[in-house]
């Protein structure tokens, strides 16, 4: 599995879906200098796990765009299938109301040069031109800021769906560190203290917050804050 944090995301143009209309020749190159991109994929149209992903990043789109991050949905279905989902309910396991562009990787080029590929294409003994796989896209999902660069990535196998609040999350922290210079700790959201560069600072903020602090209590979330802390963490909301 290829690593592309670092390195410019990989181009393509190919056929979308985008507030119910079929897009040709649509590219994330449009974004490039004014947008941050989330670009994710995910493996098949009309499934199971994949509508509560795309629904729940639907749900989440006005966070994104208050961000300045443009959602861009991928899987290796064609765009028709893509439109034809989109007119089913989602109290029916559709995906109607879904509004961010959803790509066609028909050709899985786009899967392949992003490295979430499942399977490959190979010869056989007899020469024979075969497919090893289904050739769908694992749950890729790629962090992409305005320059073009891919800053954070994360692929589960098919059957783990994602977590749209640490998509946020991860957001959030590259805009801190971007606009700040200051470091994120584990399990920093926004609002929280964060760290200069440097032993001294690391120091300090070890100091002064219990690692405990960032386990959870057992149900998945953070235990309560000091009085203090909280202050603080509404004031930087």
């Amino acid at each position: 599995m290829s690593v592309l944090v670092g390195k410019q995301a990989p181009r393509f143009k190919a056929s979308a879906v985008s507030k119910g209309k079929i897009v040709e020749n649509f590219s994330l190159d449009r974004f490039k200098g004014k947008k941050y991109v989330l670009f994710f994929f995910y493996p098949k149209d009309f499934t199971f796990v994949c509508p509560t992903e795309l629904h729940a990043f639907q749900d989440s789109l006005k966070q994104f765009e208050s961000r300045d991050v443009q959602v861009v949905g991928c899987s290796t279905d064609t765009e028709m299938s893509h439109w034809g989902w989109l007119q089913v309910p989602r109290s029916q396991g559709g995906i109607e109301g879904i509004t961010y562009p959803i790509v066609a990787d028909t050709n899985k080029t786009i899967s392949a040069d992003y490295d979430v590929l499942v399977g490959d294409y190979q010869f056989n003994e007899d020469g024979s031109f075969t497919a090893e796989g289904e050739l769908i896209a694992y749950r890729g999902l790629f962090l992409i800021d305005k320059q073009g660069i891919v800053q954070h990535q994360v692929v589960n196998n098919l059957p783990l769906g994602r977590s749209v609040k640490e998509a946020l999350r991860m957001v959030d922290a590259l805009q801190h560190y971007e606009k700040n210079g200051e470091v994120c700790p584990m399990d920093w959201v926004l609002g929280e203290e964060a760290m200069e560069a440097n032993h001294e600072s690391t120091a300090t903020y070890l100091s002064k917050n219990s690692m405990a602090d960032s386990k959870s209590n057992g149900n998945g979330s953070k235990p309560v804050a000091s009085s203090k802390k909280r202050k603080t963490a509404k004031a930087g909301a």
